[in-house]
């Protein structure tokens, strides 16, 4: 095994999961003849076969075909979801840390309000005062994953603050906006991508959790949740339906779990003087 990937194993093996479930999202749909909405009711319930590589479901619907669609609909939601609570969450820390006092203090207080209810309780929350649909359930699990950014950022902020370029740039006047933006926001963003790469798992389990509620996109949309909540009424006679979208919702977790905790350790400063110092041994 190569030094650099024995070094960092998760890294790679989570970076080739995560492109694997990517290109499946975009590509399987271009490879596939079967319509994601076409029923073909006499062959419903079909067991994976070389016509439908993993069967049908209850309409006869390819269920490969709707897998990938199901995969760039989960992808496409955790990876806005967690866009926009990065940009929310990092404005808000910089802000805090940065500026402290009471402008601290009021921001923190709201961020433990946020943190004070359950994540899934909010989400649900949001989504039964906005109604079900995937842009209500992109902001919901924006409402609830802003938070973390939020104080990840705010940390580092009051680090970063008092180090003595931060002091040099304020002493030459420069204003508090080109401090935090050129300064200090450079310095934020590693901890943030390891923080998101880490969150976008967490994002795709709160959507497919909440689609196997009823509270995500609506059917007939297809989405690993919902594919899976419809499994479980065939679980005994057609247990694939389940055991397809449930290893799909883990697998994809896993990649990016995977590539989060790698990510972090080869962005980990002490994580590189470590490696240097054992290969210099």
């Amino acid at each position: 095994m190569p030094k650099a990937l024995s070094e960092n194993l998760s890294l790679y093996v989570g970076a080739a999961i995560v492109t694997t479930i990517v290109a499946f999202a975009v590509l399987s749909p271009f490879l596939s003849p079967y319509d994601v909405e076409t029923m073909d009711m006499p062959n419903r319930f079909a067991w994976p076969s070389p016509e439908h590589w993993l069967g049908t479901d209850n309409f006869g619907r390819d269920l490969w075909t709707r897998m990938a669609e199901g995969a760039r609909i989960s992808v496409l939601i955790a990876v806005s979801s967690v866009a926009i609570a990065v940009v929310v969450g990092t404005l808000i820390g910089l802000i805090a840390g940065y500026f402290g006092g009471w402008t601290d203090l009021l921001i923190m207080r709201v961020v433990d309000i946020f943190l004070g209810f359950p994540p899934i309780i909010l989400a649900l929350a949001i989504i039964a005062a906005l109604g079900p649909g995937a842009l209500n359930l992109i902001l919901a699990l924006s409402a609830v994953f802003w938070t973390e950014y939020a104080r990840v950022v705010r940390a580092v902020t009051l680090a970063q603050r008092e180090i003595d370029y931060v002091a040099a740039a304020r002493a030459i006047g420069a204003s508090p906006v080109r401090i935090l933006l050129i300064e200090i926001l450079p310095n934020v963003i590693g901890p943030v991508i390891v923080l998101a790469t880490l969150g976008l798992g967490t994002a795709i389990i709160a959507e497919s959790g909440l689609s196997f509620l009823g509270f995500g996109v609506q059917p007939p949309t297809p989405t690993w949740g919902w594919t899976l909540a419809y499994g479980t009424r065939y679980l005994r006679t057609e247990p694939w339906l389940s055991i397809v979208s449930g290893l799909a919702i883990m697998i994809t977790v896993l990649g990016f779990n995977l590539f989060g905790d790698g990510l972090r350790d080869k962005l980990d400063p002490r994580g590189v003087a470590r490696r240097v110092r054992r290969n210099a041994t």
